[in-house]
């Protein structure tokens, strides 16, 4: 962990790591191993929930026929078949055929020949407002669709500013401290080079006082 103090705002930065700048993991294989190791050993996460985690919610649970079609979805089963038979016009399975049979066929008729009616006054109409309404709806994709690019574009842009910003920032950080480093080795280098010359000072003096001392007894 890295501390480096702003002296034009006193601001404290604390970075864990730098990742744009540390490389020991690439320079030292054996430190890797190391690292691998003592993720190896590190615990399993737990396999049920937190306590505090709310159970699942059930979707649709006052909604039977949604739930049977969000269970068919997420089982991949197919769709069912559409039912054509209301489609048809059946005539009267017996000959010559009741008066029931007769008027439920004669209903059927009149509900088949309402909705061809409405199919030829939805496609008439479709005809008339459809290209406009078509075209006014593609003009409103591709303007989404180009608020979403553009919004694609700055959000890569600034994703691209941050990292440079950051790989700069830690190149900076990094700098400062390889030079902080070598000083403090430099400092503990001058530290140990003078405490070893008082070392020989104090031998030297102890030397020449007893030379003195010997002198003196003469």
């Amino acid at each position: 962990m890295a501390s480096l103090i702003d002296n034009d705002t006193h601001r404290t930065e604390i970075f864990d790591s730098l990742p744009y700048y540390d490389n020991d993991l690439e320079k030292n294989p054996i430190l890797r191993e190391k690292v691998e190791r003592e993720l190896a050993r590190e615990p399993k996460p737990p396999q049920t929930l937190h306590p505090r985690v709310p159970p699942p919610i059930e979707l649709f649970k006052d909604k039977p026929e949604l739930a049977a079609e969000l269970a068919r979805v997420e089982a991949h089963q197919p769709l069912a078949p559409l039912d054509t038979i209301r489609y048809q016009l059946p005539a009267p399975t017996s000959t010559p055929g009741t008066d029931e049979e007769w008027q439920q066929a004669l209903k059927n008729a009149q509900s088949q020949l309402e909705h061809q009616r409405i199919r030829h006054t939805n496609l008439a109409l479709l005809q008339t407002y459809g290209p406009n309404a078509w075209r006014i709806h593609n003009y409103l994709l591709e303007a989404t669709a180009k608020q979403a690019e553009t919004a694609l574009e700055e959000l890569k842009q600034r994703t691209t500013d941050i990292n440079r910003e950051r790989k700069n920032s830690q190149t900076r950080i990094g700098n400062q401290l390889t030079s902080l480093e070598n000083k403090w080795t430099e400092l503990i280098s001058s530290i140990l080079q003078i405490e070893m010359a008082n070392v020989a000072l104090d031998a030297e003096v102890d030397r020449l006082n007893k030379k003195e001392a010997e002198l003196a007894s003469m």
